[in-house]
């Protein structure tokens, strides 16, 4: 689970580095920009199936508690 939280992380970091190098930018090389665009993509699909799985433990979590709370 380290890994995945690592490379969620990592996903959040590049994208933000992503950003700045737009912003930093006066005048974009669209082959680069292209470039940059197209891996973001592919960042923001991993993350968010990260982000999907994370939400899911949670649920499984919040059911154990539940039922342990049920069983008193």
């Amino acid at each position: 689970m380290a890994k995945e939280t690592n490379n969620l992380n990592n996903n959040l970091k590049k994208l933000s580095e992503i950003s700045d190098w737009f912003d930093n930018r006066e005048e974009v090389d669209v082959e680069e920009g292209l470039a940059k665009v197209k891996e973001a993509v592919v960042l923001i699909k991993e993350s968010k199936e990260r982000l999907k799985q994370i939400e899911n433990e949670f649920e499984e979590i919040k059911k154990e508690v539940e039922a342990k709370d049920d069983g008193k």
